[in-house]
């Protein structure tokens, strides 16, 4: 008989989550909202990007090992300037684990754009 115990995850404390910008039909955007806006969006207008950044929102977990992601249809060293790029667009954040790199896709990302996107369909 094991005494093995399988212990739930806790979710870290983590700051308020600011969306990147209101609603298109809330106001029309400030200056910095649409310049924070389109750095996203922009990231996503690559096909190989967004296939990355749906592969690690979709990943079980809701993160995903570079390993698990990496086979898009080009070399490991695109792969990595890609997924550098959603970081610095704000989609994605990444954590060091041994030698593999794990990425998660930022809180507030898919809800903020989905309202922002929603809310304009619905208009």
């Amino acid at each position: 008989m094991s005494n093995t115990q399988v212990l739930p995850l806790l979710e870290p404390e983590s700051a308020p989550v600011v969306p990147c910008c209101p609603p298109l039909t809330e106001r029309p955007l400030n200056a910095e909202e649409a310049e924070r806006t389109a750095k996203m969006f922009k990231a996503l207008g690559d096909p190989v990007r967004l296939r990355l950044f749906s592969a690690v929102a979709s990943h079980e977990g809701g993160e995903a090992c570079v390993c698990d992601i990496s086979d898009v249809g080009v070399s490991q060293p695109t792969v990595s300037h890609h997924l550098k790029k959603l970081k610095e667009a704000g989609l994605l954040t990444s954590e060091r684990r041994g030698t593999w790199v794990y990425y998660r896709v930022e809180p507030s990302v898919l809800a903020a754009m989905g309202r922002l996107l929603t809310t304009a369909a619905a208009a």
